[in-house]
């Protein structure tokens, strides 16, 4: 009989790709997924999953280069923020088929977002399932938030970023959460850094979220590539809400740990690269075949993956 698994899946926004990679490796090990909660990119694969459609949007988030995710911006500066994120909310419908219930799907499923008026956590836990993501992947200042029935929203990362108690009831044999937002690692250059070999519209694009400088002015105004002077507006805003979340996500651990963390590591990609879904889909993948080998191992308290989270 197939062990089963209640599976948390954190915010991270490009990192969740990786979340697409976890549960190939958890299936593929054999374990039986009962029940899933997300917030942010977390629920939008996590939704995507118990609506049996994670292979179809696997294969797209594999299709987009830079041009793709450049026309799935949607900018607008009279909705309280920089995109509205109907362009790619249209494409996860089309994936998944009419926007069914969260009821009415195969697996219990939680999105965790913020009601921003009262000032709370809100589980989407029943209703449209289209609405749930939109709600809790809502970035503050960068996506714009989600009024449903009286309420606003915004994403669940700001007060939950890894929402691990939904799934306690589904009483699974273990609870496995991945967090995007893990300590950084010391990967090779070739995995983590851009080719420089990159066309003039797309330094402007960049332009967006870092500011674009060239080598020359970098060594002759002895300025990072990485430190806040090449930063763009949504970088900063960007950073700011990772430290955050990095701090609460210490706190929802140290409350109710899980039964295995998965740690992916937040330099391995920016926020904003989803045209690098292959690399996250094999990393998360990988990453998880060997945490669930450490899950295999006579059991402890507290298992994650890289050790020493």
């Amino acid at each position: 009989m197939k062990k089963t698994v209640s599976l948390v899946l954190g915010s991270g926004a490009a990192r969740g790709n990786a979340h697409i990679g976890v549960i190939q490796a958890i299936e593929d090990q054999g374990y039986d997924i009962v029940s899933i909660s997300g917030c942010s990119i977390g629920s939008i694969v996590g939704g995507v999953f118990a609506a049996g459609k994670i292979n179809d949007y696997s294969e797209w988030a594999c299709s987009l280069d830079k041009v793709s995710v450049l026309r799935m911006l949607d900018m607008s500066f009279r909705h309280g923020a920089y995109i509205k994120g109907d362009r790619f909310f249209q494409v996860v419908e089309d994936i998944i088929g009419e926007a069914p219930a969260i009821e009415s799907l195969a697996i219990p499923y939680t999105a965790v977002a913020v009601d921003l008026l009262n000032q709370k956590e809100f589980w989407f836990q029943k209703g449209n399932l289209i609405d749930a993501m939109r709600a809790s992947s809502a970035i503050p200042s960068v996506v714009a938030p989600v009024q449903l029935d009286n309420r606003i929203y915004v994403d669940g990362g700001v007060l939950n970023p890894l929402p691990i108690i939904p799934t306690v009831s589904a009483g699974a044999d273990y609870i496995i959460a991945v967090d995007l937002n893990g300590p950084a690692q010391e990967l090779t250059t070739e995995t983590l850094v851009e080719k420089n070999n990159e066309p003039e519209w797309w330094s402007g694009f960049k332009g967006f979220f870092v500011k674009s400088r060239t080598d020359e002015e970098i060594e002759a105004r002895n300025i990072s590539k990485n430190g806040p002077e090449s930063w763009g507006r949504l970088q900063t805003i960007n950073m700011m809400f990772e430290t955050m979340q990095e701090s609460l996500t210490q706190y929802k651990l140290a409350g109710y740990p899980p039964d295995l963390l998965i740690s992916i590591p937040k330099d391995f990609t920016s926020f904003y690269e989803f045209w690098r879904a292959d690399e996250l889909i094999d990393f998360g993948y990988e990453v998880a075949v060997k945490a669930l080998e450490e899950l295999a191992s006579p059991r402890q308290t507290y298992h994650s993956f890289p050790k020493g989270y």
